[in-house]
């Protein structure tokens, strides 16, 4: 069974260190933040656009900013992600032996 790299990296470098893994919790905090703000808001904006002009607002850049809605809204999710396993690595370091 191989390794991920990415995991290992992420483990050995961030997951070790309490106070980057706090600095990197807060980035993925913002992170999350900013990518989530308007994003149900832009999505039901598109989705009015391209239900009310059809094909043509698709073919005029509807698609495109459909791509791009959701690949902020996964970026938003790794940022989500990443969050969590810092919360849970501080939160277990931090009450181990209770």
């Amino acid at each position: 069974m191989t390794v991920n790299p990415v995991k290992a990296w992420f483990q050995r470098v961030i997951l070790r260190r309490y106070w980057l893994c706090f600095i990197v919790m807060g980035l993925s905090f913002f992170g999350f933040g900013i990518g989530t703000l308007n994003l149900i808001y832009i999505f039901q904006a598109n989705a009015n656009l391209l239900l009310t002009h059809g094909w043509q607002a698709l073919w005029d850049g509807g698609l495109v900013q459909l791509i791009e809605i959701l690949v902020t809204g996964y970026t938003s999710l790794l940022a989500y992600i990443v969050f969590k396993a810092c919360e849970y690595r501080l939160a277990h370091g931090l009450t181990d032996g209770l």
